[in-house]
This record gives structure tokens, sequence and C-alpha cells, in this order.
């Protein structure tokens, strides 16, 4: 991999702490909840017949064990973790540019619906205009959330190089200034408080409650760790910015992304030794339907850094979602259980939790990124 550049290397947790201390008026302190039945789930071997087809055919089935911590990020403001990144970068933009500037020229971004629902939503608050550019197919319900906090809404064709088309005719127009949706410092930054929360809220968790931890005796309160978190990849900047804050910690950070139709992107960059530019996907989970951006690449494909991706199918991920709707109560969006359906059905990732955390096991955070979803949509997953 190339030397990486000045900004990766200024991606610091003390960078993410920074950005915490800047957005904490404007955004939610989302809860960690766990779920017994899904650790249960987890903890048991899948049957041999879901190996079959597969490299693991004919093999004992892993047997890890788990607890999980849910970060549910669709609880945030807007249903996302995306909240975090817009709101920093807009408040950063303003403090290097000066406000007059910055509401006098707007802001534009190119997003599937979270992150520009996001940007809206900040824009919004902070008196500035917003223009955003949005796949034709985006789901209609975010386009609705979009335009709800008075953003000009402009359509697009669903890949990026479309968007990003889009976006430059915009700008053409009305001189707005780029908030990219996953690959800039100052979005990194902000998706990394996600993790600076989950830290603090474990401890506490696991300090009042032992027994939730599968580490229920020994570590001082202090010294607790998650052993790993995994979340969502689509653009990277969640991960990234996870990946970032945990860096020089013992929690190792894992990314997951569906397979269907090559959005496996930074598992298949992460094989060839090279980022992948674009991809052309309609996964039900649309907000991964994006390439890794350069600046996450130099971060996740640091193997100090991000331990590995995997890859799960659409069927797993309907069922990683419909547990946690039925088990958990909890409404998330596709994109959001990807993780978790790792965890559940991934035994390539179940076989390394198996070896590495021995019959303790892991206590194992999870992302669940967003829930901006609706009735309609969960009606014709499962129809």
């Amino acid at each position: 991999m190339a030397e990486p550049s000045i900004t990766a290397r200024s991606l610091t947790p003390d960078a993410v702490r920074s950005a915490y201390a800047l957005i904490q008026p404007y955004i939610h302190h989302t809860p960690l909840l766990t779920c017994q039945t899904l650790n249960t789930i987890a903890s048991t071997p899948q049957s041999a017949e879901s190996l079959v087809g597969t490299s693991f055919e004919g093999q004992t089935p892993a047997k890890p064990k788990f607890r999980f911590f849910f970060k549910c990020e669709n609880y945030q403001r807007i249903g996302a973790f995306k909240a975090r990144g817009a709101f920093h970068a807009l408040l950063r933009l303003i403090a290097e540019r000066g406000e007059e500037e910055v509401k006098r020229r707007g802001v534009i971004t190119h997003s599937s619906g979270n992150h520009a629902q996001a940007l809206a939503l900040a824009a919004s608050t902070l008196h500035v205009p917003a223009y955003i550019v949005m796949p034709s197919i985006s789901t209609p319900s975010k386009i609705a959330g979009t335009r709800s906090h008075g953003a000009e809404v402009i359509f697009s064709g669903s890949t990026s190089t479309e968007r990003e088309a889009v976006v430059a005719e915009i700008q053409a127009k009305t001189d707005a200034i780029l908030v990219p949706p996953y690959d800039h410092f100052d979005i990194i930054c902000g998706q990394g408080t996600t993790a600076l929360e989950m830290e603090d809220q474990y401890r506490a968790l696991v300090s009042d409650k032992p027994h939730l931890s599968v580490h229920a005796s020994g570590a001082e309160d202090g010294s607790r760790h998650l052993d790993a978190v995994i979340t969502p990849v689509g653009g990277g900047g969640l991960n990234a910015g996870v990946a970032t804050f945990f860096s020089g910690k013992p929690t190792r950070v894992f990314g997951a992304e569906p397979s269907f139709e090559g959005a496996d992107d930074c598992r298949r960059g992460l094989e060839s030794g090279q980022r992948v530019e674009s991809v052309k996907t309609l996964t039900i989970a649309d907000g991964l339907r994006t390439p890794v951006g350069i600046l996450n690449w130099e971060v996740i494909s640091d193997r100090s850094k991000v331990a590995g991706v995997f890859a799960v199918t659409e069927d797993q991920i309907k069922a990683a979602m419909r547990l946690v709707l039925e088990r958990m109560k909890v409404v998330v969006e596709p994109s959001a259980v990807v993780g978790l359906a790792v965890c559940l059905f991934n035994e390539e990732f179940r076989r390394l939790v198996e070896k590495e955390a021995g019959p303790e096991g892991w206590d194992m955070g999870i992302v669940f990124s967003g829930g901006n979803t609706t009735v309609e949509a969960i009606g014709k997953l499962f129809g």
C-alpha cells in the first residue's frame, strides 16, 4: 500500500474526541442494547445443511461464543449515524470559511438517503441552503425526509459516477460547497464519535451488570474493553471513523458488506490489494451501494486498524433483519444488520472468532447504522 497521506495520518482518536465536543449539542446519545436471544442464536453452530455449497461443506460448523452490544444509531437524528458526520463537517466548514460565505454559497452533496437527510438537517439547523443529489430509485421516505428539512432535491442515476456528474452541474450553477457523503476528514471524524460513545456505554453497562460480558470476572472497570466491533461498509466513513477511534486500543474492528452484484467491493479490494473504484449493485442494503472512498480505503486497508471485511448474501441480511425486528423489537433498515448477519452466518468469520477467542468468547459491538425504512418496504422484503 502507498504511504498514507498527511490527511490519513491526522485521523487520530484525539481528532474524533474533538469532533464529539463540537457536535454533542446537535446529536442524540443513542442507546447500547443487549439481547440474550441473539447471543444464544449466534453462539449455536450453524446446521450442516446451511454450509452445503460453500467451502465449508462437510466440515464441523464453528461454535464461537458471542455477547452482543448493539449501538443503535437507528435512533439517531434522521434515523442514522450520518447526522454525526454532517453536523461536524458543516460546523467545521463555517468555522474555516466564515458563516457569511457558507450561507451565501450553500452546500451540496450526493446520497441515496441517509447522508442526504443528515446534511439537510444540519443545513436547516444552521440556516445554510442545501442542494442534495439523490438517485431516482432512492427510498421515497428518504426523499421525503430530505425535502422536509428544506433542501432542494435533484435526481440522478444510481451509480456514484452518475451522482457526481449531476453534483458538478449544480455546482457550476450555484457555487455551492461540496460536503462529501463519506470520503472526507471531517465526515470520518464525526462518524467515529459512534465508537467513542459505544466504548463509554459498554464500560458503564458491564460495570453495573458484569454478567452481560463474557469477561464477567477479571478486568477493572477502567480497563474493560470490547473485544471487537463490526460496522457496515459502504463508502467506508463509519468503518474508518470507528477504526480511527479504536486505533492503538485492544478492540479489533471489522467491516461487513453485502455480496450481491459485487457490492462487497471493499472485501474484494482487500483480497486483490487494490481499491475497487466503481460499484453497480441493487442490493437491498441500499446504503451500501457505493465504492469505498479513497481516504477511507487508506484506513480500512491498514491491517493494524481494520482486521478484515466479510460479506453476506441478501437472504442472510433479511434473516438478520427479521431477528432484530421480531426478537429485539427494534426497527432497522437492511444496511444496518449486515454486521450481525456476518456474525450469524459467515462461517469464515465465525471460525476466526472461535479460534482467536477460544471458549471464553468475545464481547462484540455491532453498529446498527440506521432505521430509515417503511412498513411498505418491510412488507415487500418479507412478503
